[in-house]
């Protein structure tokens, strides 16, 4: 059984050996050499196989191979090629001398002959002609064309024409009449309606139809309101770049670029020393101790207490009598008061008073006249002042529209966060390139729109979202972990 599987593996091995000229290592391997050449059936594909590995197969396709080359370079065997197409006659140095002295002039015709190289690239080299499509020269349904014309011929022989051929000599007999063309004159006469007023032809089938149903209906659509046809800020979309940011800006514009953005980042400086100043601890002497703390506590305290001491004086009887004398002084006085407010007034009390209220109307009246008497003499000072009031309400208005139109580019609070303005994109001196090549890129396109949308108050402000975990993070050891462990 082993000699028998290694003769199969050898016989397996029989092609490679021989190619390679050494012997096997295997105690059953002979001389490739000494090999008999197996024989086999040659009219299946496993014979075509084995016959194309073979030398005289390998020769066989290599003179294939080499007929093919030379029919599509040279569109045939070279060795049946005429002398003339092979080789060429040398005229000597004349005609390219003769192309020497030729001026431009008479180069150009011969340059407009010669084919351009991308021409000369696109051609096809191959000689080999296309192969033959042959369904192209196929017509479908052949054989019923054919009855068909052969049917019409024998109609023509009778005196039937198609139908087609008769409507063409209708044609030929009752020509159509042309259409003439509109005219900018005839243009003119046609009636012309503003697309707009409520009255034009296009919604003369809608009038009188319950809006709503035309609108549910989609043969009118939902009127918009004035506002969404005004823009929400007057900043252009896309703003011009100034010229100092360009690949290849002047000294003069590089400069002022980079001395705006110098002034953004003093700027900025600015408020952060600013807000360290706030937030800074107080000097050494300033800090709060222990003991200054509780007096700030005990501020009002302390006098309060000292007061309640007082009282306990007045037991000997000084300054609790006297208090007792003026309280029932006051008393005393009080009840007088009371007494006349309740008694009822007399017929001479009461005809005094009407009389002192009517004397006191009169005096307002007179004194109201001759304060208007008066104003006859100040109308010049009252036009003044009138003047100075409409000079300054004007003037007050103007002040408003200044501002709003001074506002009016500027983004609005729309949210919670104010608008930040982006960085300026510039490039240092020493960071310039000469070439756009060594180009480095400044600034993002998408983070550039995001901030027009901003300043132009079409989305508020925004920050990115902060991940925040709702739930406590738990660490749990597996038990297999905990036994490796242990």
């Amino acid at each position: 059984m082993a000699a028998g599987s290694s003769g199969g593996s050898g016989q397996l091995r029989s092609k490679s050996e021989a190619d390679s000229g050494f012997l096997g290592l295997r105690p059953t391997s002979v001389d490739p050499a000494l090999r008999r050449r197996r024989r086999g059936p040659r009219n299946r594909k496993r014979g075509w196989r084995r016959l194309a590995q073979e030398p005289l197969g390998l020769e066989v396709d290599q003179f294939l191979e080499d007929v093919r080359l030379q029919e599509r370079t040279s569109g045939g065997l070279v060795s049946e090629a005429p002398d003339e197409k092979l080789f060429f006659v040398d005229t000597g140095s004349k005609e390219r001398e003769l192309n020497k002295k030729r001026t431009r002039d008479q180069k150009r015709p011969l340059l407009l002959k010669k084919p351009l190289r991308v021409d000369l690239v696109l051609e096809n080299t191959s000689k080999v002609p296309a192969p033959k499509d042959i369904l192209a020269h196929q017509a479908p349904n052949a054989k019923k064309l054919k009855r068909k014309e052969q049917l019409w011929e024998r109609l023509v022989k009778q005196g039937e024409l198609p139908r087609d051929v008769r409507r063409a000599q209708a044609r030929l007999l009752s020509p159509p009449v042309a259409r003439a063309k509109p005219r900018p004159q005839d243009a003119v006469e046609q009636p012309f309606y503003d697309l707009w007023a409520k009255d034009n032809p296009l919604e003369r089938p809608l009038a009188g139809q319950d809006t709503f149903f035309l609108e549910q209906t989609k043969k009118k659509g939902v009127k918009r309101p004035p506002r969404l046809y005004t823009k929400p800020s007057r900043v252009p979309a896309v703003e011009v770049t100034p010229a100092g940011a360009s690949y290849n800006p002047t000294f003069e514009d590089h400069q002022t670029l980079l001395w705006e953005a110098h002034e953004v980042e003093l700027q900025r400086q600015r408020e952060a020393e600013k807000l360290e100043r706030q937030l800074a601890l107080p000097p050494a002497e300033q800090v709060a101790t222990q003991e200054s703390t509780f007096k700030e506590m005990c501020q009002g305290l302390l006098e309060e207490s000292d007061g309640e001491g007082e009282p306990g004086e007045g037991q000997d009887g000084g300054p609790e009598v006297a208090r007792d004398d003026t309280d029932g002084d006051a008393q005393a006085s009080a009840m007088p008061a009371l007494l006349t407010a309740v008694e009822k007034k007399t017929e001479q009390q009461r005809r005094r008073e009407k009389a002192a209220r009517m004397l006191r109307a009169q005096q307002a009246s007179v004194r109201a006249a001759r304060l208007r008497h008066q104003e006859l003499f100040r109308l010049r000072g009252i036009k003044v002042q009138v003047a100075q009031r409409l000079a300054e309400l004007a003037r007050r208005r103007e002040q408003r529209r200044a501002k709003r139109l001074a506002e009016a580019d500027k983004p609005r609070r729309l949210g919670r966060l104010k608008y930040q303005a982006p960085d300026i994109d510039v490039q240092l001196s020493s960071e310039l390139s000469d070439s756009l090549r060594t180009l480095k890129p400044e600034g993002n396109i998408l983070r550039d729109r995001f901030k027009s949308f901003q300043k132009r108050n079409m989305i508020e402000p925004r920050e990115r979202a902060k991940f925040k975990r709702k739930y406590k993070v738990k660490l749990v050891e597996k038990r297999a972990f905990r036994e490796i462990q242990l």
